[in-house]
């Protein structure tokens, strides 16, 4: 082979197959494999749940399900930055990779729901740090123009899922068999564990020698857990009261932050002086508006005559918007990478308001005049947040010291995992309080779509706001 053609055949310095190259294929299929258990497993649980509870029963505890999952998950990607020092971050994966199989058989061998949430909670914790490893890893394993490419990958495997974690689901829907569904992943992360050792790099940890930071850590999983109950009750009064207390237990948390010396989240993550504090707000805001994507299916079902498994195909459009922008805007660098954050937070608050026109509509004949701008803002919700995620993603990792980067890392995971329950609480509260339960009907849902979009844009303005501060001050570094 000729040497233009060897030169044709390698990706350029700004495409995302450069992680596929053979010096850096090891480590991605070993980080994008333990993203891919988190995706996957997360949108199998939610096609196979009502199986669950059709079987076993334990309808009661049916909305804990998704939430121990959620706080393990936290709790997961806070053990890769807190981990006792020794343990590598290799060592790490091959746990979590282990604990994952683990949590998958206790789920899978339940006799009722109580025993298949301690499997999903074991299943959290090594979901989480795997989550969390990937980020970790970034810097230890491709050069710093790559860092927003992985993040893109991450975005793509997301986007993938939709449509995987679901088709698995509903092969193992009917009677016994979603056991299987927590069987079938389980060999993928025994070979994960046995491919760690070998195939990721052993690389030096150096954090700082600190103590465990328990009370904040107590305080963000007690704030989880109340904020996921919250989405799970129907009583808007209760609803409101549940958020109220997440919101104060954050709020004490990030106090006790400040001041203790012994930290959770990098230096400066809790005040607004610092960019990596607005970074974060930024991901949270994003993230908050985003989840409000859960009501989508019943309004199309509901107002439009959507027939159920295209109502769930066509919400998947958000996570493909979200794969599409990610591509799209891989390859951007500098002002033009902090202009991609920017516009994103703003497509993504325009499209959502967009929904509170054209899907909050009572179109019971299905024209497509209504249906097909909805999709499109669906489309744009996602694209929005895909737009800027990767770069938000390297700003982080940019932005903190080396002995403070899995700190960071962890972090990103954790607030992605604290806005989704967020997001969905306050969805929830809004649409109850719009009238989706009472009056209820066509009338209740018409008004619930409306305020739900409408209300839930206010924080994309708020990421919009946030996202101008790093442009500027992006700006003025480069003069």
């Amino acid at each position: 082979m000729s040497n233009i053609d060897q030169t044709a055949a390698v990706p350029n310095s700004s495409s995302v197959f450069r992680l596929f190259l053979p010096e850096h294929l090891p480590a991605t299929l070993m980080l994008a494999g333990g993203v891919t258990l988190y995706a996957v497993e997360s949108y199998i649980m939610a096609t196979i749940a009502p199986s669950i509870v059709r079987d076993i029963g334990g309808l009661a505890l049916f909305s804990w399900v998704t939430s121990l999952f959620v706080a393990a998950a936290v709790l997961g990607s806070i053990f890769v930055a807190m981990r006792p020092r020794g343990i590598g971050l290799r060592s790490v994966y091959v746990i979590a990779a282990l604990v994952f199989g683990v949590g998958s058989l206790i789920a899978a061998a339940a006799p009722s729901m109580a025993v298949v949430l301690i499997g999903r909670a074991v299943q959290g914790l090594g979901t989480g740090a795997l989550a969390a490893l990937g980020y970790a890893f970034i810097r230890f394993v491709y050069p710093e123009p790559l860092w927003p490419k992985a993040s893109t990958l991450y975005a793509a495997i997301w986007g993938v899922a939709t449509v995987i974690g679901p088709t698995l689901g509903g092969f193992f829907s009917s009677g016994h068999a979603w056991r299987y569904a927590f069987i079938v992943l389980v060999p993928l992360g025994l070979l994960m564990a046995f491919l760690a050792p070998r195939l990721l790099p052993e690389v030096k940890d150096d954090r700082e020698q600190e103590k465990t930071p328990v009370a904040q850590i107590g305080l963000l999983l007690a704030a989880v857990l109340m904020v996921s109950a919250a989405g799970a009750i129907e009583t808007t009064g209760a609803k409101a009261a549940l958020i109220a207390a997440s919101v104060v237990a954050v709020a004490t948390m990030l106090l006790i932050e400040r001041k203790s010396p012994n930290r959770l989240l990098p230096s400066g993550a809790v005040s607004l002086s610092k960019p990596i504090s607005r970074v974060y707000l930024t991901m949270l805001a994003m993230t908050v508006v985003l989840v409000s994507d859960v009501f989508i299916p019943y309004f199309l079902q509901t107002l439009h005559g959507v027939a159920p498994l295209l109502s769930g195909y066509l919400v998947a459009l958000v996570a493909l918007g979200w794969t599409f922008a990610a591509f799209l805007s891989g390859s951007l660098t500098g002002r033009q990478a902090y202009a991609a954050i920017v516009i994103g937070a703003l497509i993504e608050a325009a499209a959502t308001a967009s929904l509170a026109v054209f899907l909050a509509s009572d179109n019971p004949e299905g024209h497509m005049l209504l249906i097909v701008p909805a999709a499109i803002g669906m489309l744009m919700m996602g694209f929005g947040i895909g737009l800027g995620w990767a770069h938000l993603v390297a700003m982080v990792l940019m932005l903190v010291a080396d002995n403070e980067q899995d700190k960071a890392s962890s972090a990103i995971p954790t607030m992605s995992s604290l806005g989704g329950a967020f997001g969905a609480a306050f969805s929830g509260v809004i649409a109850n309080g719009a009238g989706l339960v009472d009056p209820g009907g066509i009338p209740g849902a018409l008004s619930a779509a409306h305020w739900l979009y409408l209300l839930m844009a206010v924080p994309g303005v708020l990421a919009v706001g946030i996202s101008l501060t790093l442009e500027r001050r992006a700006s003025n570094r480069t003069r």
